[in-house]
């Protein structure tokens, strides 16, 4: 049983073993590796001269994606620095990982509730995994930006005039979610978007411009109303209070003298009660 179990095991390790081999060689073949060996003895005998062309620089914010015989290298970029490559089999894409930003250009946009506005943005974007950026998109940076312009059409086509004028914030985050999750399989992550400038028609404009006049004149209306209501009240119980004593009104008509003559009149009236006027016309 002992010596079933370890002839099973060898077999197994056998069989793994060649699994390996077979999926080391299948990537590039047999030609393949043939065309490296030879490639390598080149370089070799002709060291001095291609040590120029076999050693390659990258910058810090710089990743190197390496194909060899038209395959990627390795799962994981070189750099930064110097790095090795082959001169006649090798190539190799520099990607940059510094945040990219741009502008959406303006989009004319049908809201929910049809009214038609013009929208501009600014999105901020890097490369999170070079390998994928290089290798499932064809130009990461142009599709990023093509993308941008369709989404902020998605996004704001369900939503009303109101809330495109007040809710930027919760429309950016919402493009950025977007974004952010259709970009994943090209290596792009979406740091932020923001939303620039949302211009109406003119005749909107003026629409919305007459409506607003016209709430702040029905707003005074109501405030001046509200404050002759409130002044009435106060020249009633003023009133009330100057019947009970006839001395007041005295007062009150030397009060209003004095105020006239401190602003410099030359005209002053005498005020005379009604009784009085009434004596002479019967008269």
């Amino acid at each position: 049983i002992s010596w079933k179990c370890e002839e099973q095991s060898n077999n197994k390790t056998t069989m793994n073993s060649g699994k390996i081999l077979i999926t080391v060689v299948g990537s590039l073949g047999v030609c393949g590796w043939v065309i490296v060996i030879l490639a390598g003895l080149f370089t070799v005998l002709l060291f001095p001269i291609t040590i120029w062309f076999c050693l390659k620089i990258v910058q810090e914010y710089e990743r190197a994606v390496i194909f060899r015989l038209g395959r990627i290298t390795d799962r994981k970029p070189k750099g930064p620095g110097i790095f090795f490559v082959l001169p006649c089999t090798d190539s190799f894409v520099k990607v940059d990982l510094r945040t990219i930003s741009f502008d959406i250009p303006p989009q004319e946009i049908l809201t929910k509730d049809s009214v038609t506005v013009s929208v501009d943005g600014v999105v901020y974007f890097r490369v999170s995994d070079p390998i994928a950026s290089v290798a499932n998109v064809s130009n990461a940076d142009f599709s990023t930006r093509l993308l941008a312009q369709t989404t902020l059409r998605n996004v704001l086509g369900t939503k009303n005039l109101a809330e495109v004028l007040s809710d930027r914030e919760g429309i950016a985050h919402s493009m950025q979610s977007n974004l952010d999750e259709a970009t994943d399989n090209w290596g792009i992550k979406v740091e932020r978007v923001e939303i620039k400038d949302v211009k109406l028609p003119v005749q909107l404009q003026r629409a919305m411009a007459a409506e607003a006049e016209a709430a702040r004149e029905a707003r005074a209306k109501v405030i001046a109303a509200e404050g002759e209501m409130n002044a009435s009240r106060a020249l009633k119980e003023a009133s009330l209070v100057i019947a009970e004593s006839p001395s007041a009104l005295q007062l009150r008509y030397l009060q209003t003298l004095n105020t006239i003559a401190a602003e410099k009149n030359s005209t002053i009236i005498f005020p005379l009660p009604m009784d009085v006027i009434s004596h002479f016309m019967r008269k």
